[in-house]
């Protein structure tokens, strides 16, 4: 009895040093992360900065004319939404219910497909009036910032589909993945609450 007792110990100290291995390799991905989008906010900043004033009765270099705010501010309350059922399967998982963590992965990842369909739409506005990341220069810095973030972002909804159907066969004291998870989709949200205001209203 002593002996099953100390095993079953040790394989809960296990379970929590697996469980902070991959907190720690996490952090350290998305630290990677961080720089990287932190070194193309930097680079837009100092352009628009350092960009002349406009010749043309519009923004010059940083004519951002047909740029919609509109639509870029439903996308942010769509991404807050979905950071908002990704805490919601995060609880779930830890309170051992399967079923309610299955379900609101579905949704975030419903609601990050949401956002990649309406930046789609987005980007198909822009490719019709002509305009592609050689336009200008706000131009080339918006593709390349909203492409890379979006790209994060089907990244994260393949992995949310993908560990929706595997969280049933998880133990609910080893939910490394979804919490991960998590985090991952967590400053995927908070890279485009920096965007938005950088790239649409400054």
């Amino acid at each position: 009895m002593e002996h099953a007792a100390a095993a079953h110990g040790h394989g809960a100290e296990d379970h929590v040093a697996s469980f902070e291995r991959a907190r720690m390799a996490m952090w350290l991905f998305l630290s990677s992360e961080i720089m990287m989008f932190g070194a193309f906010i930097a680079a837009y900043v100092v352009l628009w900065g350092s960009a002349p004033a406009a010749t043309d009765g519009h923004g010059g270099a940083f004519d951002k004319s047909h740029l919609s705010w509109k639509i870029a501010c439903f996308n942010t309350a769509v991404l807050i939404l979905s950071s908002f059922t990704m805490v919601k399967s995060v609880n779930a998982i830890s309170k051992g219910n399967r079923g309610k963590c299955e379900d609101y992965m579905i949704a975030t990842a419903a609601l990050g497909a949401l956002f990649l369909c309406v930046k789609a739409y987005e980007y198909s506005l822009k490719f019709g009036d002509n305009i592609g990341p050689d336009t200008n220069v706000f131009y080339g810095c918006y593709f390349l910032m909203t492409g890379f973030h979006g790209i994060h972002v089907l990244i994260g909804v393949i992995l949310l589909i993908w560990c929706a159907f595997y969280v049933k066969r998880m133990d609910h004291h080893h939910y490394a993945p979804v919490e991960n998870l998590a985090l991952y989709w967590h400053f995927v949200d908070l890279v485009w609450i920096f965007l938005f205001p950088i790239v649409y209203l400054l």
